[in-house]
């Protein structure tokens, strides 16, 4: 007999089978994320408005790297294996406003563009992104200006 600790773990792991198998399904592999995130983040060191913000906490990009394939892999495969709070380390850079946020979006979608994904899997991966842009934006507004900043991120760009 299974205990209740174990169907529960043998749940989690189908849910994130089968969350892998429908990415991988879509094209979105880990070779995938892998190229994504070390072309998103080339554009990012290379941008006028994000690469000083970047450049200001960024000192061991190798390292940086490897951890956002770790949080895009958890994100895109329900992998569990990014630890980690984006928000807290998002509210300590002063100056975050939408149009940081947008930026980033820009340059994440024209990444997912030069990668030619199919469609659907460009799509998966694109909502994620702008889910995660709009939750940090809305929580730095919201500590910012309260629960009139609850809809921050309402203008950010969608693909």
């Amino acid at each position: 007999m299974h205990t209740a600790a174990e169907k529960s773990r043998e749940r989690v792991h189908a849910v994130r089978a089968a969350k892998r198998a429908q990415a991988v399904a879509l094209g979105i592999d880990e070779q995938f994320v892998s190229l994504m995130v070390e072309r998103f983040y080339g554009r990012i060191r290379e941008d006028e408005l994000l690469a000083p913000i970047f450049a200001e906490r960024i000192s061991d990009w190798p390292q940086h790297l490897e951890r956002m394939k770790t949080f895009w892999r958890s994100i895109l495969f329900n992998s569990g294996e990014f630890s980690g709070n984006p928000m807290v380390k998002h509210m300590a850079i002063p100056g975050l406003e939408e149009s940081h946020f947008a930026r980033w979006l820009e340059l994440f979608y024209t990444t997912l563009d030069a990668l030619g994904a199919q469609p659907e899997g460009t799509a998966l991966v694109a909502e994620r992104a702008r889910a995660i842009a709009d939750s940090l934006l809305t929580g730095i507004s919201i500590r910012r200006d309260g629960m009139s900043g609850s809809k921050a991120g309402r203008n950010l760009p969608h693909v």
